[in-house]
């Protein structure tokens, strides 16, 4: 396994030509986040140099579906059934001493101030501030020890402060137990971990089950944990940064704007708020952040989205092949599904179940096994060519989707499906593919040079 953590896998990108490093000292403010947006799903970057800071950065550490594949060594198309055997059989994690763990190699209990440790990006022009977007947050559940892993916006507000936009998933479920009877919850925020942690984490898993365990099952090898110096909880041993701290009960402070994954801004309110208390990283650690938007985000929650969507279309329709989540619906609202079509109405049965299947959908196309979903002109030209709206469209007004979409009423608007699949009872020539016979043999035999031979440049335009 190449990724057995964030120096593994960036020794394997530098090795391979796929890393840019910017040979020049960089400031915080918008130019790591330009440098990373100028890269984006391309290359990794690695800021050796960062203006008033010892400590290096490093952004867009996997921004394509190859870089993803090859984290988890595994062919593309072969990531979503390895994602979902990872959540059916996760592997549990393997504790080691503080002493065995690196993260553990520097302790700061005191004086503890975020902005003169680490060199925490300011991405987008009207962003509140600096934020850690790159950040695992841990939790446990305060009634059954459970872990749980996620990521979330995490806006740096004071010294040792963080403000915290948390949505109603695990992490909200167990703060809100704790705050209920006036307590705060522990937390601990890991920075700096390869591309399968980071992908395990967004994990549309079930409650209780730690994301670290689906990392672990995913890498065919237990992931080496460490209990933190002062909360309860359990962090990657080969990480590079940790903060340990508290999200504080009945305490909320304004946190945003921020440039959200949409490409637009998530508004300023008052949110969550979290204490630092301890931070704990390796000798001379690598600072890691992400560009909200860039393709690493969108990709780190549409991969396993499209894991999840694909288990919960196929228990409704069997014959459901692939979903993609597109990058032009930011990996989230967009969605297209490959099917074999046995019976007439079940491509509209898809539609209806991937409304269901994530409240984010709010654009389906369903088409033919044999179409490329993943090749978006394939995709238009059966919307093209297989649709009628009268017979073909489905929509459904006044639901559910998300709040960062602008155009929605508070998260309230409408959803749309295409059933761009072939009738059944169509003729077999009415939708038979163009094709020229033997293209592969004739590609494959061609000589093909870049430069006309000096006879033919002689022969035509000697004269012109």
């Amino acid at each position: 396994m190449i990724a057995n953590s964030l120096r593994s896998w960036l020794q394997h990108m530098n090795e391979s030509g796929q890393l840019a490093v910017v040979d020049k000292h960089v400031s915080t403010e918008f130019e790591i986040a330009a440098l990373t947006k100028q890269y984006d799903g391309v290359k990794p970057v690695f800021f050796p140099k960062v203006s008033g800071y010892t400590t290096s950065a490093v952004a867009g550490i996997a921004s394509t579906r190859s870089h993803f594949a090859q984290a988890l060594g595994c062919r593309e198309e072969e990531m979503i059934p390895k994602f979902l055997e990872a959540i059916d059989h996760p592997l549990p994690t393997e504790p080691v001493s503080s002493e065995e763990a690196p993260v553990h190699e520097v302790v700061i209990d005191t004086d503890i101030d975020l902005l003169k440790l680490f060199p925490i990006p300011i991405h987008q022009e009207k962003d509140s501030g600096p934020y850690i977007s790159a950040g695992l947050a841990i939790v446990r559940d305060p009634e059954t020890g459970n872990q749980n892993v996620s990521i979330h916006r995490l806006q740096v507000s004071g010294p040792n402060r963080l403000g915290a936009l948390i949505l109603p998933r695990h992490t909200f479920n167990f703060y809100k137990k704790m705050e209920e009877k006036g307590l705060p919850l522990e937390i601990a925020i890991v920075i700096g971990v390869d591309p399968i942690l980071m992908l395990a984490s967004q994990a549309i898993a079930p409650l209780g089950q730690d994301e670290l365990e689906i990392a672990g099952a995913l890498k065919n090898a237990p992931i080496p944990v460490v209990r933190c110096k002062t909360v309860n909880i359990d962090v990657p041993a080969h990480a590079e940064i940790v903060l340990e701290g508290k999200i504080l009960p009945k305490v909320r402070e304004p946190e945003g704007p921020f440039g959200e994954f949409p490409a637009y801004y998530g508004a300023k309110s008052n949110k969550e708020v979290i204490e630092i208390h301890c931070v704990t990283h390796r000798k001379d650690p690598i600072y890691q952040t992400c560009l909200a938007g860039s393709d690493e985000n969108l990709l780190l929650g549409g991969i396993p989205r499209e894991a999840s969507l694909l288990r919960s279309l196929k228990n409704t329709v069997p014959t459901v092949r692939n979903v993609h989540l597109t990058k032009g619906g930011k990996c989230r609202f967009h969605m297209v599904v490959s099917m074999k079509k046995r019976n007439e109405g079940e491509a509209k049965n898809v539609i209806l179940a991937a409304f269901a299947g994530h409240y984010d959908v709010k654009k389906v196309i369903v088409v033919d096994e044999e179409i490329d979903i993943f090749d978006m002109d394939q995709v238009d030209w059966c919307l093209a060519t297989r649709f009628q709206a009268e017979h073909d469209l489905v929509v459904v007004h006044r639901a559910l989707g998300s709040k960062l979409d602008p155009s929605t009423d508070n998260g309230v608007g409408s959803k749309m499906g295409f059933d761009c699949t072939v009738p059944l009872s169509a003729a077999p020539n009415d939708y038979e593919v163009t094709r020229i016979p033997n293209f592969a043999e004739y590609v494959q035999n061609a000589v093909v040079t870049d430069r006309l031979p000096q006879q033919i440049v002689d022969r035509y335009f000697g004269n012109n």
